[in-house]
């Protein structure tokens, strides 16, 4: 490729146009404005590295110049301000992608590998949303950082097994939507994909959500019915937040498990058990195992191969990609024009924790859209409360007591209302329990304001 690179830091300008000379691309670089774009009438390159802050002109400018000149230009905006709003801006302008300073050369190497893939494949006119999600998602799941590109790769490599699966993370971290992208890679896609959450189903119920009953199995079956494992056959069985499951029950599906059969409630005959297992949770499962709340045999049984996901706090480089996302979905959903976000609102959205991870940023967005009174999202939008007022945690708390005090705090201001709580904090009212028990906090007194 022909290559400009667009820098008024000369040290940075060398290293990069070393990386790509060594590469074999064709480089050529440029320290203002007048340079580039003379670069770009007479080369006519395929692509073009440009800082976003460049001295004078800027380079968002710069950008738009040159794509009049050579409206195919692939497009790569660097930037060191780690301004959400910018990147998301030279994304709507139509960049192929962005890069924050310090760049290395890892981050150079795919990105010219994805030019290369786009130049040996064209893409004809697309929208936005098909722009990113062309570049930055795999299965809807987004995965512009690094950590999450290494997770697509190991799902394309799984989806191609037929090993059960264990999925780790935080609540709000899209165990469910990698579940979905294994079993729409595999050769199990064209059968069906079936949930089970196993916190939400009745200890007593449990066997029968799995494996069925017949008539008169126990009072109140007063008719068949197929269980989860049978309505799964020749497809995927995810069992979500595994780790709730009865300790009676687990004997129950670890010999489900080795012997590919099971036999529902009330009956006598066998059925085969021909299902993809994927499963689920949100806890150590080696600390559940040592306190005797899970089998150890049926984890190994469960975790042939494990994917931890990351929160999004040590994902930040997707969050943009993100916010652009859901942004674009609830304008079309609640025929809003929303057009981007107040400074504030950005470093909000860059530093904000997000302890419901992309569960919360996506209520967060979508509140913001609806209640936004202009075009542009501010903070208070997004938050009652600014983050510039928001005291610090103090120094030496641990993660668990940072979340529990945040938990408390929410619920004392949303009087103890569970619901509504669980909203603020984007996770499901489940979880919300699950941590009030496991943290001891006494809803009821919070309601009543002691």
């Amino acid at each position: 490729m022909k290559i400009v690179i667009v820098d008024d830091d000369a040290i940075f300008l060398n290293s990069l146009q070393s990386w790509l000379t060594a590469q074999g691309q064709q480089v050529f670089t440029a320290e203002n404005s007048e340079e580039a774009l003379e670069l770009v009438r007479r080369e006519t390159p395929q692509a073009a590295f440009i800082d976003l802050n460049l001295i004078g002109e800027g380079g968002l400018k710069i950008f738009k110049k040159a794509r009049q000149i050579v409206p195919e230009l692939l497009v790569v905006m660097m930037t060191s301000s780690g301004s959400v709003q910018s990147a998301i801006n030279a994304i709507k302008e139509g960049a192929f992608d962005y890069i924050e300073k310090p760049v290395l050369q890892p981050m150079v190497d795919q990105i010219v590998d994805k030019m290369d893939r786009v130049l040996a494949e064209p893409s004809a006119n697309l929208t936005v949303r098909q722009k990113i999600e062309e570049k930055y998602t795999f299965e809807s799941i987004v995965a512009k950082s690094s950590r999450m590109q290494k997770i697509v790769e190991m799902i394309k490599v799984v989806a191609k097994s037929n090993a059960p699966v264990s999925i780790y993370g935080e609540s709000g971290t899209g165990k469910e939507l990698v579940a979905r992208a294994i079993h729409s890679q595999s050769f199990r896609r064209n059968k069906p994909f079936v949930v089970v959450s196993c916190a939400a189903v009745p200890e007593n119920m449990i066997e029968s959500e799995m494996f069925g009953h017949e008539t008169g199995a126990y009072p109140g079956a007063v008719s068949q019915r197929k269980g989860k494992m049978e309505l799964a056959s020749g497809g995927t069985l995810f069992l979500d937040e595994v780790s709730r499951l009865d300790s009676s029950f687990q004997v129950h599906l670890l010999r489900t498990l080795e012997q590919k059969a099971f036999t529902p409630v009330g009956g006598s005959e066998q059925l085969k058990s021909d299902v993809r297992l994927i499963s689920s949770t949100n806890i150590d499962m080696k600390k559940a195992i040592e306190a005797g709340s899970f089998r150890e045999d049926l984890y190994y049984r469960l975790s042939v191969v494990s994917i931890e996901l990351p929160p999004l706090r040590e994902r930040k480089e997707d969050i943009p990609i993100l916010v652009e996302l859901f942004l674009l979905r609830f304008n079309e959903e609640n025929q809003r024009r929303v057009t981007g976000f107040s400074s504030d609102a950005n470093d909000f959205l860059l530093h904000h924790d997000w302890p419901g991870n992309i569960r919360e940023l996506e209520n967060a967005i979508e509140r913001a859209v609806i209640l936004s009174k202009g075009e542009v999202i501010q903070v208070t939008d997004l938050s009652p409360q600014s983050p510039h007022s928001q005291p610090r945690p103090p120094a030496g708390k641990t993660m668990r007591e940072i979340e529990k005090n945040h938990i408390y705090n929410v619920l004392i201001e949303a009087g103890g209302n569970c619901s509504e709580a669980a909203r603020h904090l984007g996770i499901s009212r489940m979880t919300l329990y699950n941590k009030i028990k496991a943290y001891g906090l006494n809803i009821h007194k919070i309601g009543t304001g002691e």
